[in-house]
């Protein structure tokens, strides 16, 4: 893959325009990808307006527009306060000594984690980790509540205070809304792809993933085992595709363009709550929406072949 840099000369799709352009602009084996930008997606956001005033101009008949999972979520209201949230027994024991000690000290070695991210988890928020940890315990049970984060889907990086996502339970009727509203608006035909940055590993052609839902094709098992597998032996992992509207891929080729669009989009404030919180110079749970809604943001990738 040749990344061109930030604000490189880039033929646009349609047009064949040259622009300078604020974004990452990418070629990979078979495809051009193009993260769009947008405004944050706050909760309430007409996200299928957004998409179709986004990619305006910008898409043909067959491209790929390819939308996090995390931004639909988000301006679907699919969110939860986590102060609000009364942690159990059981929750508060996984954030003191689970996470601190057995992830801190232990599993996050054999996952080869970052050796930041290993300090933050062996100093893991006792209240706060506990409330996420039931947050987690509710929606996602015991297997993903072991996860050291991203439990089932549940996210809280790109997120404000102490709210976190939920994942979609809909995401195959999403994408194809998504698609129908493109050819109704534009009257282009696409593929439309939805995407967590959540893993998926692959061993030859078996794939599976911690992250419930994942397309067919994809195995769902285990939770945090198939996370600490996926990891220890170092197996090939991408972004995982929950949905696609307008044609039938093979898994390799999903996950290709899945993990194509991830790269390109980037961490936008942070990859995990810590870095957010860093990059913002603010305790944990005090980031602001208004502080989000600073940051290039990009939840729509656009992939076209090259062929």
């Amino acid at each position: 893959m040749q990344r061109l840099g930030n604000k490189r000369e880039v033929q646009t799709f349609v047009t064949g325009q040259v622009l300078v352009l604020n974004i990452d602009a990418i070629q990979m084996t078979g495809y051009r990808v193009l993260p769009v930008v947008t405004k944050y997606w706050k909760p309430g956001q007409d996200y299928l307006e957004e998409i179709l005033r986004s990619v305006r101009g910008r898409i043909a008949d067959d491209d790929f527009i390819v939308v996090s999972e995390k931004a639909i979520s988000t301006a679907r209201n699919n969110i939860v306060d986590e102060n609000q949230v009364e942690p159990s027994l059981s929750a508060r024991f996984i954030a003191a000594f689970w996470m601190r000690i057995v992830w801190g000290y232990f599993l996050g070695t054999l996952c080869h984690l970052r050796r930041a991210l290993l300090q933050h988890i062996r100093e893991y928020p006792a209240e706060m980790g506990s409330r996420h940890k039931q947050v987690a315990l509710q929606h996602a049970g015991l297997l993903q509540t072991l996860m050291f984060g991203s439990e089932g889907g549940i996210d809280g990086s790109n997120l404000p205070y102490a709210y976190v996502s939920l994942p979609l339970n809909d995401a195959n009727i999403i994408a194809e809304t998504i698609r129908e509203r493109v050819w109704l608006g534009l009257q282009k035909k696409v593929v439309v792809m939805i995407v967590d940055t959540d893993k998926t590993y692959s061993l030859k052609c078996f794939h599976f993933t911690p992250r419930p839902r994942p397309i067919e094709g994809i195995h769902c098992f285990g939770g945090f085992i198939a996370y600490v597998a996926g990891r220890f032996f170092k197996l090939k992992k991408r972004a995982t595709p929950l949905a696609i509207s307008g044609r039938k891929l093979r898994v390799e080729e999903a996950l290709e363009i899945a993990e194509s669009a991830n790269r390109s989009r980037g961490f936008g404030a942070g990859r995990t709550v810590w870095d957010m919180a860093r990059n913002f110079k603010v305790a944990l749970t005090d980031v602001s929406w208004e502080m989000l809604q600073t940051v290039k943001h990009k939840p729509i990738v656009i992939l076209r072949s090259k062929r």
